[in-house]
């Protein structure tokens, strides 16, 4: 049995249950994503002699294919995230390269179904979508673009000020910037496809997923949770972000869990993390004029 045959029997027992798969690129490389190895940093890496596993980009194109192939008639497979936070060396990579890239993938599987949806990430690991203004991502069949973001505590890294130290207007402003002008302005859906926090959180972490759950009450996205399973494949290590206990029945997402069900119920003005979860005041709630803007 190869790995393909797992992950397609994986795919399977989902879809058989009702629940839509998006299929992500995740890794070139079989090993633990720590978004330090250049041989991942983008959908391609023949540049690089050191690479353990090696891919031209008509190879990238093709390995998906080769997976999604197996996926053709399942109506519960719903698109493909093509790949995941694109950087290139220490964040070289521009947007217009990786649109183009995406562009020529995308055609490609839209042939074998034109139904499905192609997940765009932003570039500087999935941060900024900015460039999706000026150089839209386009495709034969309308209407299968959704953008994507990454937003972890980490996040703005390109801006040298993580969003775990942003005032609340601040993280407004770059959220607009990144990627959300594209909802305001009615120009293509975005989801919010990674973001997490450990299960008892404090300063910055904390701060961080007060303002991210926030501003999530005011935007029509949707989103992603990082992540469900208790244990990281990397030495069996336990994932402090993870939603499940060991024997993946147990929940143990707490606060996380409580948040975002509010958020799909659209349950608004209902506590939030640092207002009820630790038994102490976070900051004010007050629409400052940043806010306000993004409500409109």
């Amino acid at each position: 049995m190869r790995a393909l045959d797992v992950f397609a029997a994986v795919v399977g027992a989902m879809t058989a249950r009702g629940i839509g798969v998006i299929v992500n690129d995740h890794i070139t490389q079989a090993q633990w994503c720590d978004g330090m190895n250049l041989c991942d940093a983008s959908w391609h890496n023949e540049s690089l002699p050191l690479c353990r596993v090696r891919q031209t980009e008509e190879e990238w194109i093709q390995h998906w294919e080769v997976v999604m192939g197996r996926f053709v008639g399942d109506p519960w497979v719903i698109g493909c995230d093509l790949r995941n936070e694109v950087r290139g060396l220490w964040g070289t990579m521009t947007w217009g390269m990786w649109a183009a890239a995406a562009e020529r993938c995308g055609e490609r599987l839209l042939r074998l179904n034109p139904e499905w949806l192609m997940v765009v990430e932003g570039v500087s690991s999935a941060n900024d979508l900015s460039g999706a203004r000026a150089r839209p991502v386009r495709y034969s069949v309308p209407g299968r673009v959704v953008y994507s973001s990454h937003v972890y505590s980490w996040s703005g890294w390109g801006s040298l000020v993580p969003f775990n130290k942003r005032s609340y207007p601040s993280f407004v402003e770059e959220m607009r910037r990144n990627w959300s002008y594209l909802l305001e302005e009615d120009i293509a859906p975005v989801w919010v496809g990674e973001f997490g926090v450990g299960g008892n959180p404090a300063g910055g972490d904390r701060h961080y997923w007060v303002n991210l759950m926030r501003y999530l009450e005011h935007v029509d996205a949707d989103f992603g949770y990082w992540a469900l399973n208790p244990r990281k494949p990397h030495k069996n290590e336990f994932e402090s972000y993870g939603l499940l206990g060991d024997d993946w029945r147990s929940e143990r997402g707490g606060f996380r869990l409580r948040d975002m069900k509010r958020l799909m119920r659209s349950e608004k003005g209902g506590p939030l993390i640092g207002e009820g979860a630790f038994g102490v005041q976070d900051e004010k709630r007050d629409e400052g004029p940043d806010e306000k803007k993004a409500i409109r």
